[in-house]
């Protein structure tokens, strides 16, 4: 008997949501369905999403980044078609690789210069722990500074070096020797790097949990303190590299050449599984220091042809559409367009990002009837208030968002690169809409953040940023 995947869609579509609830994650499902997320998708195309009934969606969340490209991109499908066709010899392992060469090639060519080693594996998680590994081979010292509320990955190498206690909790103890400094503080970084025992410092350059951009000294700064005190810098752009903040890679908004580059998301266009670690040629030797040392770091999909080929289409597609340059364009509008609301709405606070990478931060209101409602929201539950923001822009506009991380009155937007004016247009109607009926007490939106209370939502089963 034939293998019918149509068939089996068809069967079963209606009790996708009972089969995950019973057997993948019970909380996540009622979590989804406390918020009214818990809609059946059928499609994707571009920046939106389909469901049962053709209702479309945009899409601002794009698999926490991953879509960069949009859903289904029809160039990248028609690669890995050409694959499937072409009975390739994947991970012969024994052998000499068809695509990982080609891929390390292209990404080379489009990041600064310096990085000309790649290491392929399967996730941002991953990549965090290949580069603190060859941090560690390539100085012979054990110590990471990373920043509080970076965020990094959940394995346990990465997770120790987490800045955000939530996710640290019941997972027993990680890995010694990593040391937690501000963010954007040059000051606390030298401290710790002067005691000349640090192996590395990682650090996102532009922070995924609540959108922090750094001042313009920085990270330039910071590169500059890791050189004169011999310690590697590692620019985690597994979120913000390959055009998501308008510049191929966010550290080129400040001229930084990092040593060590993890990222993902887009290259994986959300088909196959793959991640990218790029480190300087003297790095890598040092870890792979002999012939018998050739695999004294691997993983077994590591250069899989369909993922490398996914890599490849990716980027060709990245350059051939000028997606980088849309995104500082589209990007640049649409915080244009949403900084509006600072001054029309007493409780937007700030809108801060760059390129398709955008924080909405709300704050306390000034007038007394709004206090109320501000302090009876976040007495209830500190991680309510824009989950009363994001249920209308949802069920009335159709616009999927993100809280952008446990604690914080920020939303997060990080739609495909993919996205137009008119898109941002919605984007920017559609949150006037919503914080207008926000600036009502009593109004829909507390009624939202009462049912929300009610039903025991808390921040620590919420989805968070990533």
């Amino acid at each position: 008997m034939s293998f019918d995947l149509q068939a089996l869609v068809d069967q079963t579509a209606e009790h996708s949501y009972d089969l995950a609830a019973a057997h993948v994650n019970p909380a996540m499902m009622k979590v989804l369905k406390v918020l009214g997320f818990d809609v059946r998708y059928t499609r994707g195309q571009g920046a939106y999403l389909y469901d049962a009934k053709g209702t479309q969606y945009l899409d601002c969340l794009s698999g926490f980044g991953t879509f960069g490209l949009g859903r289904n991109h029809p160039t990248v499908r028609e690669a890995l078609k050409q694959a499937m066709d072409m009975d390739l010899p994947n991970l012969p392992k024994f052998g000499i690789p068809r695509f990982s060469g080609l891929l390390a090639q292209k990404l080379i060519e489009v990041a600064p210069p310096g990085l000309d080693r790649v290491y392929f594996c399967n996730s941002g998680a991953e990549g965090v722990e290949t580069a603190i590994k060859y941090a560690r081979a390539a100085t012979g010292r054990q110590r990471i500074v990373y920043c509080n509320k970076g965020y990094h990955g959940l394995t346990m190498g990465a997770l120790s070096v987490m800045g955000a206690g939530e996710f640290r909790e019941g997972f027993g103890t990680l890995l010694d020797n990593c040391t937690a400094v501000q963010f954007d503080d040059l000051a606390a970084l030298e401290s710790e790097l002067a005691r000349k025992d640090v192996a590395a410092f990682i650090v996102e350059p532009i922070q995924g949990k609540g959108v922090n951009v750094p001042g313009d000294a920085y990270l330039p700064g910071a590169a500059a303190l890791c050189r004169e005190h011999g310690a590697v810098f590692i620019a985690d752009e597994v979120q913000t590299g390959l055009g998501r903040t308008g510049k191929m890679f966010a550290v080129e908004h400040w001229g930084v050449e990092p040593d060590i580059r993890v990222t993902v998301k887009t290259l994986s266009v959300g088909f196959v599984p793959v991640a990218a670690v790029l480190s300087r040629r003297w790095i890598h030797e040092k870890v792979f220091s002999s012939l018998d040392r050739c695999m004294v770091h691997s993983t077994t999909f590591g250069q899989n042809d369909m993922a490398m080929i996914a890599g490849l289409a990716s980027l060709h597609v990245l350059l051939e559409e000028k997606l980088v340059e849309n995104a500082a364009d589209v990007g640049e509008y649409l915080i244009g367009r949403l900084r509006t609301l600072v001054d029309k709405y007493e409780m937007v606070r700030q809108v801060r990002g760059k390129g398709v990478m955008i924080a909405i931060e709300f704050g306390p209101p000034r007038s007394m009837k709004l206090k109320m409602g501000w302090s009876l929201l976040h007495k209830m539950d500190q991680g309510l208030f824009p989950q009363a923001i994001l249920i209308p822009l949802f069920t009335d506009h159709h616009i999927l968002a993100q809280v952008a991380g446990h604690h914080l009155d920020v939303i997060k937007l990080i739609p495909p690169l993919v996205i137009t004016r008119a898109d941002a247009d919605r984007i920017a109607d559609a949150f006037d809409v919503v914080t207008a009926a926000c600036h009502k007490f009593p109004g829909p939106l507390w009624e939202v953040g009462k049912r929300l209370t009610s039903q025991a939502i808390r921040p620590r089963n919420a989805p968070a940023a990533t």
